[in-house]
């Protein structure tokens, strides 16, 4: 007996250790922000932790713009609304009188953006996304993206997505977590490209949406064709009001980077449950962008700054937090 038991113990001294888990996030330097989330991940799926999250109210939601892709000099949507502009501009001789269609045709480039209010743009985009069937949409917002180029980058916007973002999506949702994009922009528009990219599916993203009208094509077939009036604009505090209506759970993680995800934040802190909550802030004008406070794109604003201090949220330091910002970067040196 004692011999077997000799045995025994060789043969499982003799079995090599476990190698370690590889690292979900290897985009990411070892430092505060980092920790969190794997913190968070550990005590979210440890049956014995009481901050233990049940497998079916794993719910984490991701700003867009900013958040996951590059927002800089503007909104992706909203270049692909003046390209439209641009190419409808035959079919309307009226925009040449009437503005804010008057300004984007006579200007050679886009500076006079800086000027455009809210309303110019929901105009804009308005009258470029409407009377089109859904489907119509989703081929005109493919065929762009395919041939759109970021003009510091010189890389299609698809390829402008944050790879230390993807890790974190990746690692919740190998921890079984359901991943959302709660934008501000397009709904329709961003549903094009966010499985393909991020492997959210269309499903999984609320965004600001337009009315549609159930009609009958020429051959008797149904369709969706998108309407000029406005259902929701999910932004600030139409985020929880979005999450509210599509989810209808509060998650246990959220992501942003602006004040228009002030309210994403504080809903998901709101009713002592575990969360995480974060907001990358662009401070790496070398590798991608410096902006904060007095950006008018993606504004991350003192009183942002503040209550993020005091709530406990984690603010992603893009220049320090982060090894490489997209895939294509060489990983910092000495990494």
């Amino acid at each position: 007996m004692l011999l077997r038991l000799l045995f025994v113990v060789h043969l499982l001294l003799a079995i090599p250790a476990p190698v370690l888990a590889a690292d979900p996030l290897p985009s990411w330097n070892d430092g505060r922000a980092k920790q969190a989330i794997l913190k968070f991940v550990r005590a979210a799926t440890d049956q014995d932790s009481p901050h233990f999250v049940k497998p079916g109210e794993r719910i984490a939601t991701f700003d867009n713009d900013g958040t996951l892709w590059v927002e800089k000099p503007v909104y992706t949507q909203v270049v692909f609304a003046l390209d439209r502009v641009r190419e409808l501009a035959p079919r309307h001789p009226e925009w040449k009188t009437e503005q804010p269609f008057k300004t984007l045709l006579e200007a050679p480039n886009d500076a006079a953006l800086a000027d455009f209010s809210i309303q110019d743009f929901a105009k804009i985009v308005a009258d470029t996304h409407t009377g089109i069937t859904t489907s119509e949409f989703s081929q005109i917002v493919c065929h762009w993206l395919q041939a759109a180029q970021h003009p510091r980058f010189d890389r299609p916007y698809t390829e402008l997505v944050y790879q230390p973002m993807l890790e974190v999506l990746s690692y919740l949702r190998a921890s079984g977590f359901k991943t959302y994009i709660v934008t501000r922009g397009g709904q329709d528009f961003v549903r094009v490209f966010s499985d393909r990219i991020y492997g959210i599916p269309a499903g999984q993203v609320i965004g600001s949406a337009g009315k549609t009208a159930y009609e009958y094509d020429a051959d008797g077939q149904p369709i969706l064709v998108k309407q000029p009036e406005v259902f929701l604009i999910d932004d600030k505090q139409g985020k929880p009001e979005g999450i509210h209506l599509l989810i209808g759970q509060k998650p246990h993680a959220a992501f942003g980077n602006s004040t228009g995800d002030q309210q994403m934040l504080e809903w998901t802190q709101s009713g002592g449950r575990p969360q995480l909550m974060m907001l990358v802030h662009h401070d790496d004008a070398q590798r991608e962008y410096a902006y904060g406070p007095d950006s008018k794109v993606g504004t991350f604003s003192k009183a942002l700054m503040d209550e993020a201090r005091e709530r406990g949220w984690v603010v992603i330091s893009m220049k320090n937090d982060w090894k490489r910002i997209f895939a294509f970067e060489e990983l910092s040196a000495g990494e």
